[in-house]
């Protein structure tokens, strides 16, 4: 039931709400729609959105095989190679006006990390072999311009001179690296290895697993760290349920891309442990709660918590099939999304947030950071796993 009714909210809600969001005009995908379900044509168009839309479309692509999934993720493609990388200094702008031309010029490595993934979700879609040579020339201005010998450092100006990191850092303090951006660079160069298979950048890999398992993660604590100065010294208590949870099953599914025994044994007990911490502090009420600065919880639902719980919970179940409990919490949580995260509004897709009543915040239904990624991913995981699985 769970992968029929995921299916369906896919194919009927999530992929037509998205499709209408295509700009005809100008290009890409239109980056505002408020609470009011009032469309902002002249929004700025974040290349974070953009390039999760193409990753979006083209693994709705390969899921379901529709001809009309594979020109929307084209035309997130032209957008992204076109108008959202520079062609002067290289990498991808942080944002873009509605026209397609440079608003934030702002380079991050999280920005280039979504790029990279969503061109080789999109070379395996479409065999457009000058996708995975934009992704290659991405990867390899992150690993000349973005990366010391301790990490990947994350916010430049244009021509990639160091700047604040504000993007990336948030409850007031400024953070040098980020659990985030690590994670993400993680999955776009795990899915980078999955299409093109070469040996550097699973070296690479295994960089980043090292610095998960030794200096991210928190062995006392049983979760990892959020914010960090330049050598991985943690700025703040904070536990991010969420990214946790999200850690966890996108660790697990590098493993199994990388297939390095050594690094299996290494990792898989980590992620095990913070699933199983995470079932235990931070699943409440059929659902998760967001976070715990200094030991005060937050309880406001985040849409994208929720998606990344119930996948979170559904490979716990599938690496410990004994652990029926997270089965039921991941069914539990998508009972919980159909009730009350999905808008039932015609010309809408997901409430942003709730309040521990349940009550939607009245934030925006699309905007530079809300878009069909965490969502859309929870939809593919759900079908691909249990699929397999019949």
């Amino acid at each position: 039931m769970l992968k029929a009714e995921v299916k369906e909210h896919l194919k009927n809600d999530i992929i037509p709400f998205w499709q209408g969001m295509k700009d005809e005009v100008y290009g890409g995908f239109y980056g505002y729609l408020g609470f009011d379900l009032k469309l902002d044509k002249e929004a700025v168009k974040g290349c974070i959105l953009n390039s999760r839309i193409l990753w979006f479309f083209s693994n709705a692509y390969m899921i379901l095989g529709e001809k009309s999934l594979l020109e929307s993720a084209r035309h997130a493609f032209l957008f992204l190679k076109e108008h959202c990388v520079d062609r002067q200094y290289g990498g991808v702008y942080w944002s873009l006006n509605y026209k397609g031309e440079p608003d934030d010029t702002t380079k991050h490595t999280y920005n280039q990390a979504f790029a990279i993934y969503a061109l080789s979700s999109y070379y395996d879609a479409s065999r457009d072999e000058e996708a995975l040579e934009i992704a290659h020339s991405l990867y390899n201005l992150v690993e000349t311009k973005c990366k010391d010998e301790y990490g990947y450092l994350e916010a430049f100006s244009r021509n990639f001179e160091p700047v604040d990191n504000d993007k990336l850092s948030e409850n007031g303090v400024l953070a040098e690296k980020t659990m985030n951006t690590l994670l993400h660079v993680f999955e776009a160069y795990t899915e980078l290895y999955r299409v093109a298979g070469e040996a550097f950048v699973a070296d690479n890999l295994r960089f980043m697993l090292d610095i998960i398992a030794d200096k991210v993660y928190n062995p006392e604590l049983g979760r990892q760290e959020v914010f960090f100065d330049r050598t991985w010294n943690t700025l703040i208590d904070l536990y991010s349920y969420g990214h946790d949870i999200e850690t966890a099953w996108l660790v697990d599914r590098g493993l199994g891309v990388l297939g390095d025994a050594v690094y299996t044994a290494k990792l898989t007990p980590i992620t095990k442990t913070i699933t199983e911490n995470i079932y235990n502090r931070a699943y409440i009420d059929h659902s998760l709660v967001n976070e715990a600065e200094n030991g005060v919880v937050d309880t406001t639902r985040v849409w994208w918590v929720q998606a990344e719980a119930l996948v979170g919970f559904l490979n716990g179940y599938q690496k410990s099939p004994e652990q029926k409990k997270y089965q039921k919490a991941a069914e539990d949580i998508w009972d919980y999304i159909k009730n009350n995260l999905i808008d039932k509004r015609t010309g809408s897709e997901w409430f942003s947030e709730l309040d521990k009543d349940r009550k939607p915040i009245g934030k925006p239904i699309v905007e530079p950071w809300k878009c069909p990624y965490h969502n859309g991913r929870m939809c593919f995981e759900v079908i691909r796993r249990l699929q397999d699985a019949s």
